[in-house]
């Protein structure tokens, strides 16, 4: 199936090469802006914040503020905002009512172009954050993160599907592979997925082993792949001055 495109500001997600994405991972505010002046200077398609490790996260008008200053900071790039749970991987344990009021005051910041959602959560709620962001314009790139293990295919699949079913426009699963096959798996649910979804898909597997589909999104289907400029966010990120050229040399014709 052909994969619609999704824009993201200046971009479009699930046409042509995979687009790069860059964390910014500061905790205070000149950190957050120091750190996205580099970024910025190494042209990114897209700006990942991750505000689990902002330290205001949790004071809606510290967040809205410091979001209003990245934006500015960042001229013409695209923004994708992440909170990240403890449980998947990210920095502060929050209950789920504290999660879901922190992606509403995102959304309702007017800053970001897209916003993470995390599946596994109740899915009313996902739901409601689903239809909040859209409501003001804002991407929902929902996501779901193994640091354990990589599913089966067919597990793979159906995350990715559900992702689809309760309103995402693009759905991203992380898993952490052990061994060669583990990585093949991830490729293979990946290609699967692309032919009977519509929406962009975004994968990849973790660690040094799974390096690789960092950089073979474009022949397996995956529509974004994160690069580092200065510290990583997830084990396995590959610079992006080396991705970029990786990526060109991958390019299909």
């Amino acid at each position: 199936m052909q994969a619609t495109s999704v824009k993201l500001r200046n971009i479009e997600l699930g046409t042509g090469r995979p687009k790069l994405a860059v964390p910014v991972t500061g905790k205070t505010e000149q950190a957050i802006l120091d750190q996205a002046k580099a970024v910025k200077a190494a042209q990114p398609d897209v700006v990942e914040w991750r505000i689990d490790y902002f330290e205001g996260v949790t004071d809606a008008a510290k967040l809205t503020a410091m979001g209003q200053k990245l934006r500015t900071a960042l001229g013409d790039l695209a923004l994708l905002t992440t909170f990240r749970t403890a449980g998947e991987g990210g920095e502060l344990a929050l209950s789920d009512a504290d999660y879901f009021g922190i992606c509403q005051t995102v959304v309702d910041g007017g800053f970001t172009d897209a916003l993470d959602v995390e599946r596994y959560h109740a899915e009313d709620a996902v739901r409601q954050a689903v239809n909040a962001a859209h409501a003001q314009n804002v991407v929902v790139i929902m996501s779901n993160h193994d640091f354990d293990k990589t599913p089966a295919q067919t597990d793979i699949i159906r995350r990715l599907s559900e992702m689809v079913a309760v309103g995402a426009d693009v759905a991203k699963i992380a898993v952490m592979p052990h061994t060669t096959e583990d990585v093949l798996t991830l490729l293979t649910a990946t290609n699967q997925a692309r032919q009977t979804l519509s929406q962009p898909l975004i994968t990849m597997a973790m660690g040094d082993l799974g390096k690789v589909s960092r950089l073979a999104g474009e022949v397996f289907g995956s529509s974004l792949t994160f690069a580092t400029v200065g510290a990583a966010s997830a084990p396995g990120q590959i610079s992006l001055d080396h991705l970029k050229g990786e990526l060109d040399d991958l390019k299909l014709n």
